[in-house]
């Protein structure tokens, strides 16, 4: 293939184009057979020039600053690493592909250490009866097949714009988020972001702010001390403060009144796609997942396959499902990495793979909080 014209040529909107993948590509079924990586040709991947030209551009889009030259340097091989990862998996996987992010200067050790944050101690224990309370699920009954064939609470104003957990392991509080705007709204009407900072300041009985937690214990946190604040007057920090939470009258620094209440939670039963199915037609459910691997870290967009394992590392929300044109069914997943990442900040996860546990261990351990009308 030609080498692309000279920079200089290019309008911005074919700049993008060629450096990243655009969201309208992300959003299709499948990728163009005609590049390795989206937008680059070959020469792109080979010319130094050219690398330093792109890694340069990477820097500006995302903002990246580095302590020295030196540092620069080594975030650079660190780049063309990455690069030829994503150029290598393009060329094998089908159903989905991989493009440059804001983790493109990161190796995948560091990412793994920095962007997860699950520590699912409660329930990864081999004990798969369910949750405390007997093991209660109120959708059991539902009969599947008469469930829509696809169902998106994107589109039914329950879910809130994709937010970034930044460089703190907090996903867990991310996941149970998501899940309590999404019942909130399905009940009242009402789609009010809610405050993440809370639960890592103040959720602390099993969980561990920045250092991991679990979305069950988060549940029981908001279920037990009246409601959730919005992120509005409990905004987020990207690290762990001091909880503002005060139970005595007139504390100044105390934000407003909670914002949003639940009943209590329940868990999906264990390493069932049928039941997580069943109550995902319902409500938005928080689902722990093994996000660990390295194409994880650059998915761009399509039906994302694997490979994977089944080691719970991180807590994300389950907000819909659906079937690609190719036939793939899948789980539609709000991650907390921001808006840049995957599919405007989602990943479809493919489903009906015939492991009891599902794509990365997307059934092991889902729950969903409850919310009397």
């Amino acid at each position: 293939m030609a080498a692309p014209p000279p920079v200089k040529n290019l309008s911005l909107t074919l700049l993008l184009l060629m450096l990243f993948v655009c969201s309208c590509l992300a959003l299709a079924d499948h990728r163009p057979s005609e590049f390795s990586i989206v937008g680059y040709s070959e020469d792109d991947l080979t010319s130094h020039d050219k690398l330093i030209e792109l890694f340069e551009r990477f820097m500006a889009k995302y903002k990246k600053a580095y302590s020295s030259f030196e540092e620069k340097l080594k975030r650079f091989e660190v780049f063309k690493d990455n690069l030829n990862h994503i150029d290598d998996q393009n060329k094998k996987v089908s159903s989905y592909w991989l493009g440059l992010n804001e983790f493109a200067d990161l190796t995948h050790d560091e990412f793994k250490s920095t962007y997860l944050g699950l520590s699912p101690a409660r329930r990864n224990s081999g004990d798969d009866s369910g949750d405390e309370d007997g093991g209660v699920f109120r959708y059991d009954d539902v009969d599947v097949s008469s469930l829509p064939k696809e169902v998106d609470w994107r589109k039914k104003n329950a879910v809130t714009d994709v937010k970034n957990q930044g460089q703190c392991g907090s996903c867990w509080a991310f996941s149970t988020v998501a899940a309590v705007e999404g019942i909130n709204a399905i009940v009242t009407g009402n789609l009010t972001s809610l405050s993440e900072q809370e639960l890592i300041d103040c959720s602390t009985d099993g969980n561990n702010g920045c250092n991991g937690g679990l979305m069950d214990y988060a549940f029981s946190y908001i279920a037990a001390n009246g409601g959730l604040h919005t992120e509005e007057s409990y905004p987020y920090l990207m690290e762990e403060g001091t909880c503002r939470r005060s139970s005595s009258e007139g504390d100044d620094d105390e934000p407003a009144a909670a914002a949003v209440t639940i009943s209590g939670y329940e868990d999906v039963p264990r390493n069932n796609e049928q039941a997580l199915i069943k109550a995902l037609a319902h409500q938005p459910v928080s689902v722990a997942i093994e996000a660990s691997g390295r194409n994880f870290q650059f998915y761009s967009g399509g039906v994302f396959d694997g490979p994977c394992g089944t080691r719970l590392d991180h807590g994300v929300t389950a907000v819909g499902y659906g079937t690609a044109t190719k036939g793939h069914d899948y789980i539609i997943v709000k991650n907390s990495w921001g808006s840049h990442w995957g599919e405007k900040g989602y990943i479809r996860m493919r489903r009906g793979t015939s492991k009891h546990e599902g794509l990365c261990g997307i059934n092991k351990m889902a729950s969903y909080p409850t919310k009397n009308a």
